[in-house]
């Protein structure tokens, strides 16, 4: 066969639709700059704009009068472990997978199909989608319309000068919390780097609408061992045998003191100081 015949054979996409794809084919980078103009990325201007019926069809067309959207973000979910075990953990939400990484975001989309084929009835409250969430989550959700945030082995950046570009940060903090429903949704955090679980907890803890869990309500929440366990990056840490750090998040409604003309010059509030006379 000579090259000519070779260039117009047409061989057909790696994986067939329906069948599990092959994670060898879809290899990328570990990780990538969030802060990067150099691709680009589909968005609708509002999140009203944003159609989900190729997303999760069976659940619309099951009931078409429902609003169906994500109400559960498992942000740079690599090879799509954890967003596929969510599926089956919490039956009655809509989970999205968020993955920059084009190759791989179409990996985890082919092992969804594929496992809804398997399993005719389950996986359909999961899906994946290609984004960027540290520019375009306003695009795509609505205020306090998530249950839960989810934040797996992220890039530590070591280099100071890339910290910017971790996805955990005061500036980003805010944005999560505006998604999460107050008193309901979570944000979870896990990491094998120490030095980034310290600044997880350093700006979580500082945040005023967050408020850090107990390791016994930890215990007793399942999302929390699935993010242990589950992720692809989770169990290579696991047989490496080193340690993960991990911490979970509660959206709060801090108490807010209204100010009187009794209470404006109280000592330490309302940015009043109380200076030493010695």
């Amino acid at each position: 066969m000579t090259k000519s015949d070779h260039e117009d054979e047409d061989y057909g996409p790696i994986t067939a639709e329906g069948e599990m794809p092959q994670k060898k084919f879809y290899r990328s980078r570990a990780h990538c700059n969030p802060l990067s103009h150099n691709d680009t990325f589909d968005y609708p201007a509002h999140p009203s704009k944003m159609d989900w019926s190729s997303h999760y069809p069976e659940l619309i067309s099951s009931d078409p009068l429902k609003k169906i959207v994500p109400t559960v973000l498992d942000v740079g979910c690599g090879f799509g472990g954890l967003t596929i075990a969510l599926s089956t953990i919490l039956p009655e939400q809509v989970i999205l997978g968020l993955e920059i990484r084009a190759k791989v975001a179409e990996y985890v989309r082919l092992r969804i199909v594929a496992h809804r084929k398997e399993f005719p009835g389950k996986y359909q409250n999961a899906s994946v989608l290609r984004s960027n969430t540290m520019k375009f989550m306003p695009n795509f959700f609505e205020k306090s319309s998530l249950e839960k945030i989810f934040f797996c082995f992220p890039d530590p950046h070591f280099k100071k000068k890339n910290h910017p570009r971790r996805i955990i940060s005061e500036r980003l903090l805010s944005e999560y919390a505006y998604f999460l429903k107050p008193n309901v949704g979570r944000l979870y955090c896990i990491t094998d780097v120490e030095d980034l679980h310290n600044w997880h907890v350093k700006y979580c803890r500082a945040h005023p609408l967050f408020r850090e869990l107990t390791q016994e309500e930890m215990d007793q929440d399942p999302c929390v061992k699935a993010m242990y366990n589950e992720t692809e990056e989770g169990k290579k840490v696991e047989r490496a045998g080193t340690n993960k750090y991990y911490a979970v998040y509660q959206r709060i409604v801090p108490s807010a003191t209204l100010v009187t003309a009794d209470n404006f010059f109280d000592a330490d509030s309302h940015g009043v100081t109380t200076l030493n006379d010695s």
